[in-house]
């Protein structure tokens, strides 16, 4: 087995730069259960039941000072938050005494017992910690009324974050007793399971060197400390991830391998940390310093270096799928050019001239023609017209107001039926949903008049989407075949057959500014190149003239199925993000045609819909903005991750989604994300905050899609009985 020690090492830390016992004493009483304290210069623990202890951190012979007052033995300590005067309370079974330290003078107080709790006046969050290892968040935020933001299993965590590790390869030789919560069970340490939170303490992590580690954005350098049993563990509360994690039995130079209690004090100074620890079992009570920025560097996961970004960075290259892709549609094109500039050439004929004949001299009798194809005729559909769609429109407010208004609301088919996909064209002028009962349905924006009725599909539509120039509509059915539909009629321009896909078409759209289609079936996603002839033979007129070819294809590492997809569409971009059953997050770089990134444990669940900030035509981001992306999991809420760290930056878990997958959205400017939720709400996320903004009422069932007009600030929501609800901003 792998000693821990040697991996810390490995990643270019040592065992004394991370953790160092500054000071141990042996106390005839167990503290297990006491409420420790720490401040900048001092640390208090009890000392052989009844003794208040104070250790100086200033003190160069470490001489202790022991303040006798009390009766029965101590039970919690707390310091003051002046440091002139310094003060600390100290409680016990009989009374609380409030000491100067400075004057050594006495005064007896009433008081509570008090709970293990920490105040973040930053965001404005109350996090407090349980005995069961849970870890409770509540917003103190202005007409939220302390409500929940998150509740986090501390076990779950930790568990997490050391499989993340174990599937990067940071273990050579990967070990179960790596596991703290797994080994603890296997040692009959039965205190482990939980995890108990015994202190909360701020953590700063604004020291840990980008160069080292350019893995922490500047907003998730705000951490806290969580003291448990087992170790000691940097939470953010931003993303509600362990970022971190110290084991003290995993360190053979650490006197206690089991603490009872816990108290945390950070250094401004030099940006490290002191731990008073007391043991669980006997009488040991120990002074830990811990380098925060050490024990980061050491164990994140290098992910940082590898180029990633949505937006192509680069021209493509000559071996990419892409570049033969295009590079065989040129070459055929122009040979097709060079045939039918062959056959337009006139051959040199003899010319005779006879008296009764006052042509050119061929004698072929003239071609006669039956009858000729309308090919200029109009189409009667209700759906969008090319002049509605190139009209000029306004720009997108950036700082335009949340749309919460409620407006319009329809039914998308008479009966109850569920509403499977909704998506705006580029103009946002109209919207586009797929139904349950095989129907595609084409509103307009303002969810008026009489939809286009697109049918032919014979399973529930589950993917839809519209191209850049919005003269073709994609939908990929329950029944594995995909059709593109034009915008200006009602009949398919293209059809893939069941023949083509083994598995039913989980996620479908256009690429690379309409040059390809995406799609997903089965454990891999396949690249097509595709041609659009509207022309049809009178003689052969249910024959298809537009076709389509394989590019490619590839599979996620795990040959597990794909749950779904994500690239942009309206710029150059060679990077596809797909999701799989083993809740991973897998990139493809398809300029270099292969997978670019693995993020293991993305979601607690498998992951059914990636939604990536595309902006809009109608307003602009930097171009950094473009490399995030949302996430969601039934039962684990959406997750924000950018694409250049692969981490997750934060997590939204406020709306309730336990059993159903319900859609997520991105809004143009991309300040906010929007989700729908079992309670009939839909919900609104700022980018900067973890609880929700909004809540969308005046729904009637499950909120199952959500969208974003591109041109306006407006909302569109789906539910689960096929109604559609626009809101617009206040």
């Amino acid at each position: 087995m792998e000693n821990p020690q040697d991996i810390f090492s490995s990643n270019g830390g040592c065992v004394s730069d991370i953790v160092t016992e500054k000071y141990l004493v042996e106390s005839r009483e167990s503290a297990s259960h006491v409420q420790l304290a720490c401040s900048m210069q001092h640390c208090a623990f009890p000392l052989d039941g009844n003794e208040l202890c104070l250790w100086s951190t200033k003190d160069p012979s470490h001489e202790l000072l022991i303040i006798r007052g009390h009766h029965q033995p101590i039970t919690a300590m707390a310091f003051g938050n002046k440091v002139n005067p310094l003060l600390i309370c100290s409680a016990s079974l009989d009374y609380v005494i409030m000491w100067n330290l400075d004057e050594c003078r006495e005064k007896v107080l009433q008081a509570y017992p008090l709970l293990s709790l920490f105040i973040d006046a930053e965001s404005r969050q109350l996090v407090t910690g349980c005995a069961d290892g849970q870890l409770w968040i509540f917003s103190l935020m202005d007409g939220h009324h302390y409500r929940r933001v998150a509740r986090v299993d501390l076990r779950k965590k930790t568990e997490t974050f050391f499989t993340r590790r174990l599937k990067s390869g940071l273990y050579s030789q990967p070990e179960e007793s790596q596991l703290p919560s797994t080994s603890a069970l296997g040692k009959g340490e039965q205190v482990g399971v939980t995890f108990p939170i015994l202190r909360l303490a701020p953590c700063d992590l604004s020291r840990v060197p980008r160069s080292a580690c350019g893995c922490l954005s500047s907003e998730n350098t705000r951490c806290l400390w969580i003291g448990s049993s087992v170790g000691l563990f940097v939470f953010n509360p931003a993303n509600l991830e362990v970022e971190a994690a110290l084991c003290y039995k995993d360190f053979h130079s650490l006197s206690i391998p089991l603490a009872g209690s816990c108290a945390l004090r950070s250094r401004f100074a030099d940006g490290k940390a002191l731990c008073l620890l007391a043991s669980l079992f006997g009488g040991k009570i120990a002074v830990l310093e811990v380098d925060p920025a050490a024990l980061v560097v050491a164990q994140q996961c290098t992910r940082v270096g590898q180029g990633l970004s949505v937006p192509a960075s680069s021209c493509v290259l000559p071996t990419s799928p892409l570049y033969l892709g295009i590079a065989k549609e040129k070459s055929t094109k122009a040979a097709s050019e060079q045939r039918h500039a062959k056959r337009n050439v006139m051959k040199d004929q003899f010319l005779v001239f006879h008296s009764k004949i006052k042509s050119s001299g061929y004698a072929s009798a003239p071609h006669l023609t039956m009858f000729s194809p309308k090919t200029n005729i109009k189409s009667e559909s209700k759906g969008p017209s090319r002049h509605r769609s190139s009209c000029t429109r306004e720009a997108y407010a950036v700082d335009c107001a949340v749309p919460a208004k409620p407006g319009p609301r329809v039914a998308a088919a008479p009966a109850c039926t569920r509403v499977c996909c909704i998506q705006y064209s580029g103009d946002g002028q109209w919207l586009a949903c797929g139904l349950a009962n095989h129907l595609c349905l084409v509103f307009d924006a303002s969810l008026t008049g009489t939809p286009a009725v697109f049918s032919g599909h014979d399973g529930a539509v589950n993917a839809i989407c519209w191209s850049h120039d919005q003269r073709w509509l994609l939908s990929a059915a329950r029944d594995r075949t995909l059709r593109v539909w034009s915008a200006h009629g009602t009949q398919p321009a293209l059809l893939l057959g069941k023949d083509m896909f083994s598995k039913p078409i989980q996620s479908a759209q256009f690429y690379y500014i309409d040059a390809f289609i995406l799609l997903s079936s089965g454990p891999e996603f396949q690249l097509l190149k595709y041609h659009i002839d509207t022309c049809k033979d009178e003689m052969k007129r249910y024959k298809q003239k537009s076709k389509s070819r394989l590019v490619c294809r590839l599979s996620m590492m795990d040959a597990g199925d794909m749950t779904c997809l994500s690239a942009v569409n309206d710029f150059y971009s060679h990077i596809v993000l797909t999701a799989g059953r083993n809740r991973t997050v897998e990139v493809f770089d398809l300029n270099a045609g292969c997978s670019a990134a693995v993020i293991a444990e993305a979601h607690s669940r498998p992951v059914h819909q990636i939604c990536q900030n595309k902006g809009s035509s109608f307003t602009t981001q930097q171009p950094q903005a473009y490399n995030v992306f949302l996430t969601t999991a039934i039962g684990d809420g959406m997750r924000l991750w950018d694409l250049r760290t692969l981490r997750c930056e934060r997590h939204f878990e406020g709306h309730p989604n336990r059993s159903y997958p319900c859609g997520i959205a991105f809004s143009p400017c991309g300040r906010f994300a929007a989700c729908g939720a079992e309670d009939r709400h839909a919900y609104m996320y700022e980018m900067g905050s973890s609880t929700f903004s909004h809540r969308l009422a005046g729904h009637t069932d499950i909120v199952t899609g959500v969208a974003f007009n591109p041109s306006a600030p407006q909302l569109t929501t789906a539910t689960l009985d096929g109604k559609l609800q626009l809101f617009l901003a206040e």
